[in-house]
């Protein structure tokens, strides 16, 4: 196959580890979610100043070669427009990375990092009020400051300027991702795994158009989004993104991280409550992208019964699952010649069967307006802040096939059910992967053999779409749907109706297919009889001497 996705990416795990590793020795007794506010500005701050000295090198060189020299040539390479004009942040004097390696020494350096910060701000208005500007409130010891420093220092971001973005912009990622897990539960509030944002961005295709996520966390559906584009050799100037977050921190976050991806989007013009205060009440997106927080409580329901987003009913007060659903529902782009909108989020396995509050009269609705694309049910610890398994919904405001390039297959009145439970290997003793999770999205990187290959390419065939052009029949089959007992399965609605609109794939899918194992019956049955009174015999051996043990402690006596 012509295809390089079996290869390891030489991105940069095993460095991004390193550096890790060697940062959490110097956070001591720092709490892992005070301490990563503390890395991540810092790691943003390293970004900014290599990206402007980058310039500078290369305006010097043009300038010179252009036979200015001296004063002038200093008065130039401090013109802000030579900057920001190749979308490189401005970075004033006492701020950039040399000054603060240099004064890395001093006792007050927590306060120095902060007017940094402040100077950035202020000269950059994209980037006002949303930088963490409090290292000398968290008290970190100075030493461990300059350790932290010099540590960063070490990262080597060479190459092209794009090369150094993605440097940069992978060890960001890579460490929110290191300390979701130290924080465990807490992590959730601002990370989802690559791995399952990766599903996400296969199944919907963001190519172009208007990219939404409500609960955007620190931003990973957006980055994987422009990956996605980007190894398509689409323009991501193509996809606008439209986001909304309540956690102020967390809010911030998202902003490096976008802004170190060079990823312009408008995420409000502060954190807000997305059910009380929709930022973007007109917006109507062509791709929902979302990780939702499960199952919450107190989300204010008391406070919008008739809310027009509740189109399908009104959702319990003591749970929000069917309010992000119609929330996303009341986003996506209606129907236009070249399809409506789709949209792809996590939910608790709960929405799926739930009856609690009306939500099963809600999931009837929507399931008969004929919104319910592909539910896959996926494994479970995927996530450091729950074990629970968890599911995916993808909605699409219309399944004629117009949305897809080249045409696809109409599937109006039917829905894909994937079961994935049994996919995944466990990274730790506690956390399980998806294989081919962690590079970036791109058919060129995704084998049809992986975990999110399975997946992937189950859907798009269902979907009718074409095959790739690297695609071997005579090795990887013919490219055509077809149910699988045990994996997935294409339902009409009069079938989930038969299952009073339960949408757990186990219910659809069936069993999987048990090999033959070509043994005559005649021949297998005695042989498992006497295996199975061998296991009896064996057993009545372990109770007597299990008697015999207890009995010399005088139970039973």
């Amino acid at each position: 196959m012509a295809r390089n996705g079996d290869t390891k990416t030489p991105s940069d795990l095993d460095f991004a580890d390193t550096l890790w590793q060697a940062a959490d020795k110097l956070r001591g007794t720092v709490d892992a979610a005070e301490y990563k506010h503390v890395v991540l500005g810092l790691l943003f701050l390293k970004y900014i100043s290599d990206s402007f000295e980058s310039r500078r090198a290369k305006l010097n060189e043009e300038l010179e070669a252009d036979g200015i020299a001296g004063a002038q040539l200093e008065k130039l390479l401090e013109y802000r427009d030579e900057y920001t004009a190749e979308r490189v942040f401005w970075v004033p004097p006492e701020a950039r990375w040399k000054n603060l390696q240099n004064q890395a020494a001093q006792p007050n350096i927590a306060e120095q990092i902060d007017e940094a910060i402040y100077a950035v701000e202020r000269d950059n208005p994209n980037l006002q009020n949303k930088l963490p500007r409090d290292y000398a409130r968290r008290g970190i010891e100075p030493v461990k400051m300059k350790g932290l420093i010099d540590l960063i220092a070490t990262i080597g971001f060479k190459g092209t300027h794009k090369q150094a973005r993605d440097t940069l912009g992978r060890v960001y990622e890579y460490f929110l991702g290191k300390f979701a897990q130290a924080e465990g539960k807490l992590g959730g509030e601002f990370y989802t795994p690559r791995c399952v944002v990766r599903v996400l961005v296969e199944m919907l295709e963001p190519y172009e158009g208007r990219v939404y996520d409500p609960c955007c966390g620190s931003g990973g559906m957006f980055v994987q989004s422009e990956q996605f584009v980007e190894a398509h050799g689409g323009n991501t100037r193509d996809i606008s993104i439209y986001g909304q977050e309540s956690n102020p921190t967390t809010w911030r976050l998202a902003h490096m991280n976008l802004a170190m991806h060079t990823i312009e989007a408008n995420l409000g013009p502060q954190p807000a409550d997305t059910f009380l205060r929709d930022l973007h009440p007109d917006l109507k997106a062509d791709y929902i992208l979302a990780n939702p927080p499960f199952n919450v409580s107190d989300w204010s329901g008391q406070l919008l019964e008739n809310d027009v987003r509740w189109r399908f009913g009104k959702p319990p007060n003591g749970n929000a699952n069917y309010a992000w659903i119609q929330h996303f529902i009341h986003h996506l782009a209606v129907p236009n010649g070249r399809g409506g909108g789709v949209a792809g989020f996590v939910m608790a396995n709960g929405s799926l069967s739930s009856n609690t509050g009306g939500e099963g009269e809600i999931r009837r609705k929507i399931v008969e307006a004929d919104l319910v694309d592909c539910i896959v049910a996926m494994p479970a610890q995927l996530f450091y802040t729950t074990g629970i398994p968890v599911c995916l919904w993808f909605l699409t405001r219309d399944k004629s096939g117009k949305n897809i390039k080249q045409g696809g297959r109409d599937r109006k009145g039917q829905t894909l059910f994937i079961d994935a439970r049994k996919l995944g290997t466990m990274q730790t003793r506690t956390l399980r992967v998806l294989s081919d999770g962690e590079r970036s999205p791109g058919d060129a990187d995704l084998p049809p053999t992986s975990d999110i290959g399975r997946i992937v390419y189950a859907f798009r065939q269902w979907r009718g779409e074409p095959a790739p052009a690297w695609w071997d029949e005579k090795e990887l089959g013919e490219w055509a749907y077809r149910d699988i007992p045990g994996f997935c399965k294409s339902a009409t609605i009069a079938e989930i109706e038969k299952h009073g609109f339960v949408l757990t794939p186990g219910r659809y899918v069936g069993a999987e297919e048990q090999e033959d194992d070509a043994e005559p019956f005649a021949d297998k049955f005695p042989r498992l009889v006497v295996e199975l009174e061998e296991h009896f015999a064996r057993g009545d051996e372990l109770i007597k001497t299990i008697r015999e043990q207890l009995s010399r402690v005088g139970y039973g006596a």
